[in-house]
């Protein structure tokens, strides 16, 4: 059975990288990096909150088409409206597949040096991007960890995932444990 994987978190704890690690394992599974796809609509910078919201559209129609082929999807994306996973969660069960909701968790005061840092090394452009577009800075980033934290605890459904500070090979392991896939084996129960 296929799955589709939301990874939900604040910005900088990793989400992005688990699911390419993830993808790495399973071959074909697609990762949807919303921040990477809203970067291909023409203009976006003009109305952020409107290409955030047709690529949450797009996204949902290519998850829908993958998981009907039988391949494996991870959304690595910070969702703060439950009305998106509930959608993911939708998309899923219409395509006979499971959804995973995880929320992958980090101290506050490390996630900020993280996204400094993320910042300042710049890899990626969706990077430069994320800071560009958090508006109140520090602050911000901190009132985004209170709502994913927030998520994390009234969500029953959603498993969470401590990040392992500088080993993402553990925290890897854990996203399998935690979705009930051996990490030894890697195989589904």
């Amino acid at each position: 059975m296929p799955r589709l994987i939301l990874l939900n978190g604040a910005p900088a704890v990793g989400k992005s990288t688990l699911a390419r690690r993830y993808a790495e394992d399973r071959p074909l599974a697609l990762v949807l990096d919303l921040d990477v796809l809203r970067r291909m609509l023409g203009r976006w910078r003009e109305d952020p909150s409107g290409a955030g919201l047709r690529i949450r559209s797009v996204a949902a129609a290519a998850a829908r088409e993958h998981l009907e082929a039988g391949y494996d999807v991870v959304v690595p994306q910070l969702v703060g409206r439950v009305e998106f996973i509930e959608r993911l969660g939708s998309v899923a069960a219409e395509a006979g597949a499971r959804f995973d909701e995880v929320v992958v968790l980090d101290g506050e005061e490390s996630l900020v040096s993280r996204f400094a840092e993320r910042t300042r090394a710049a890899a990626e452009p969706e990077h430069v991007e994320a800071h560009e577009l958090l508006a109140g800075g520090e602050s911000a980033l901190r009132d985004w960890h209170g709502l994913v934290s927030r998520l994390a605890r009234e969500r029953p459904q959603a498993v969470t995932v401590a990040c392992v500070p500088g080993d993402v090979e553990a925290t890897y392991r854990a996203l399998l444990a935690a979705i009930g896939i051996d990490p030894v084996r890697r195989v589904r129960p």
